[in-house]
């Protein structure tokens, strides 16, 4: 450890012994996790006893550790140099900068700011939610909590999806959409309507003007989801009976599709890259169409022969054949984990969002194939109802392949016999027009 960091820890050591420690940030990653952005540290005081809180924040969720505070600076002290290149320091009185450079001499910096407070290190408290079961009644009409606003005995997992759904949408919207404008949002396939709800109330009370659609095949649920929707004066909120592959989702900005069953989650992803969507939402369920028609190569042959293994590598090569086909239709695409497994076996959220900057199109349709191909995949229902031959030869730059078909333009349901089926004497599968 050079004396840089050693005199660092040693403030550090000092602000939280004394109650001085306004915020601690460990920055520039340097990592081999592209998705972490940073580290944040601050005491905590637990009902354990005194710890030190890491917040690792990624693009997409926040992880958190709290260690006994010297276990908390040994960490520290391991992270500075190998995994972040910079460290600062603020505490009541003083500004401590550290930057440790990849090749030279570590470097601190020392300067007095102008007197901060120190903020609460009590930890043990209920937790913020952009979902407050005292004031979202309609959780209480849709049975997870009691009248009085606690949460129902065996609905707590439901309830921590409910809110880390919430939490999701809004971390993906950052920066999509004007501030406080005017959004609609289409959730396919919505079930009893939990995220579809969640949604619109968690936009509604940040300043949305926001317009909502369900859809949903039983007919029984869109009633009862129409009528607690009425009951709550949700006047932007409305469900109607009807199929994903069947309905028009109308040019929405945002769509979701939560848990739609085997290919009706390809259905749905095609219909938002159709019609242009911002953002598109799904968690997939179901991944039934390929498993019976991979072909590994064979390396894993011998391992597929056992059916667990089979089931997760025909989840792995659908949802990556999606992302890939996303990516060639002009959206920057992110796959994680939606919620802990503990709560659901069906905790894989794909997130896409429209791109800016155009990208190669050539060469995201050859990962696509490339991908199908080391599989032996020569179908995938996303990429038919796409018009995009997974199979096929003389694929040029642009991407166009001479044995395709065109994508229709976006906004537009195609007509005829199929969906995406040009005229005869088309030209091949181009993406969608950014």
């Amino acid at each position: 450890m050079t004396d840089a960091v050693r005199q660092f820890l040693e403030h550090a050591r000092a602000a939280q012994a004394g109650g001085a420690w306004v915020k601690l940030t460990l920055g520039a990653p340097r990592g081999g996790d592209p998705t972490l952005r940073k580290v944040l540290v601050r005491p905590v005081d637990l009902r354990a006893g005194p710890r030190l809180s890491f917040v690792y924040r990624h693009d997409t969720r926040d992880l958190t550790k709290n260690l006994e505070p010297e276990a908390g600076f040994t960490l520290m002290g391991e992270l500075l140099g190998r995994a972040f290149g910079s460290a600062h320091l603020f505490t009541t009185e003083t500004e401590v900068e550290l930057q440790v450079p990849a090749s030279g001499e570590p470097r601190l910096r020392c300067r007095s700011q102008a007197r901060a407070k120190a903020p609460p290190s009590r930890h043990d408290r209920s937790r913020h939610r952009l979902i407050d079961p005292r004031e979202a009644r309609w959780l209480h009409a849709l049975g997870v909590t009691t009248r009085e606003g606690g949460v129902c005995r065996g609905m707590e997992a439901k309830f921590r999806q409910i809110n880390k759904f919430a939490e999701i949408l809004h971390h993906q919207m950052g920066g999509l959409f004007p501030e406080g404008g005017a959004l609609t949002l289409m959730d396919m396939g919505c079930g009893k309507g939990y995220l579809t709800f969640a949604a619109y109330d968690s936009l509604r009370r940040a300043g949305w003007e926001i317009r909502v659609r369900g859809v949903e095949a039983r007919e029984d649920l869109v009633t009862l989801c129409n009528g607690v929707a009425k009951a709550g004066g949700f006047d932007g909120l409305s469900f109607e009976a009807g199929t994903i592959a069947g309905t028009d989702p109308a040019n929405p900005d945002i769509l979701v599709a939560l848990h739609a069953c085997d290919t009706a989650t390809d259905d749905a992803l095609a219909k938002g890259i159709l019609a242009g969507a911002s953002l598109i939402l799904v968690a997939p369920c179901c991944h039934k169409e390929l498993r019976p028609h991979l072909r590994p190569p064979p390396p894993l042959r011998g391992a597929l022969r056992h059916g667990i293994l089979l089931e997760r590598q025909a989840e792995f090569v659908t949802d990556a054949l999606r992302a890939a086909l996303l990516e060639w239709a002009g959206y920057d695409t992110r796959v994680f984990e939606f919620i802990s497994p503990e709560h659901t076996a069906r905790n894989l959220m794909i997130a896409a969002t429209k791109r800016v900057r155009p990208r190669p199109q050539g060469l995201l349709a050859a990962a696509v194939r490339d991908l199908a191909g080391h599989y032996g995949i020569a179908s995938q229902h996303l990429a038919v109802r796409l018009g995009f031959p997974l199979a096929a030869s003389g694929a040029d730059p642009g991407g166009r392949v001479g044995t395709g078909r065109n994508l229709p333009e976006r906004g537009s349901e195609p007509t005829g016999s199929g969906f995406g089926v040009p005229p005869s004497g088309s030209q091949g599968a181009m993406p969608p027009s950014a």
